[in-house]
Parts: structure tokens; sequence; C-alpha cells
């Protein structure tokens, strides 16, 4: 959801017009689409290279890993996730809120993950790796845009079984 709808959905429910500062984010949020479309953009157009350097830096970290057994089939789907994780920060960047992250599902990726015995911790590292891809690749200011997204995805990982709360205090349980 986008930070519009849900300012927009927020006053809905309490049955009044947007404040002035909300009103005051949504300009901002329409000031900053360009440069939520050029991160978008260059992350997309990078993914491949932002999950080979990660892969690369991930199993340098943690080489004896599933994904680097010399099992190809493995070594795939590790990577197919990595760019589904660097599809979703896009997708938060454009949307200005972590809405598709918790929409799409970060806790259903980790039970999944627990389901087939691949260590969280693993994963939680394999993000981290392609954080500090994505900063040296966008520079400091447009990685400050991505940085929480990545972050929230690390610490949904980090604490399995922890229910996630969204911005107005509500569980996602």
């Amino acid at each position: 959801m986008s930070l519009v709808k849900q300012v927009i959905e927020n006053a809905d429910e309490q049955m009044r017009y947007p404040t002035p500062g909300e009103i005051r984010m949504i300009q901002n949020f329409c000031h900053s689409g360009d440069k939520r479309i050029r991160i978008a953009t260059t992350l997309a157009s990078n993914q491949n290279r932002l999950v080979e350097r990660a892969s690369q830096k991930f199993w340098k970290r943690c080489p004896v890993t599933p994904s680097n057994s010399g099992n190809m089939r493995k070594t795939a789907s590790c990577q197919r996730d990595q760019g589904w994780y660097i599809r979703l920060v896009a997708y938060c960047v454009l949307a200005g809120n972590e809405q598709p992250l918790t929409e799409i599902g970060t806790v259903g990726m980790q039970q999944m993950y627990q389901s087939l015995g691949i260590p969280l911790s693993n994963w939680v590292e394999a993000v981290r790796c392609i954080k500090e891809e994505a900063q040296a690749l966008l520079g400091d200011e447009d990685a400050a845009e991505v940085t929480p997204y990545f972050d929230h995805i690390i610490q949904t990982l980090s604490f399995p079984g922890a229910p996630y709360f969204m911005n107005d205090g509500r569980s996602d349980w």
C-alpha cells in the first residue's frame, strides 16, 4: 500500500480529512517520486549483479552452506530468493513504506526456510550481503532509502516467531 493510500484510509477510518501534516507527507511522497523510481530502476537493472556479488561475499563468510555445496539447484534457489528480496525492497521504495514486505510475506518466507531446514542465520547473513552491495551500488543518499527495508527483512528473519508490529501498533498475527 502506498503512503497516499495509507493516509487516505487512516483519515477515512476516523471519518476526517487528512491533517495538514498528512498532506505534507503526501506532497513529500509526490516530490520524491522521481528519486524513488530511479532507485527502484537501479535495483531492477542491477539485480543479477547484486545477487552475484552478494553470493560471493556470503560464501566467503559462510563457506559451508547448501547454496555453496556444488548442488546447482540449491544455488539457483538461493539466488532466486535473493533476487526476490531485492524486488521486495524495490516495491517498498516505490510504495514509500514497508507494506509490501508485510503483505507479500517475509514471515511466510521465514516459516518456509524453517520447514526446509535452512538456517535462518544464513539468510540473515545473505540479506546483509545484499544490503551491503546495494548500498555500494546506490551511494549514501539513495542507500538511505533502501537500508530500512533491508533492515526490516533482517530483523524479521532474525527473530523467528516474533510478531511484526505495523506502524499503528497492530500485530500481523
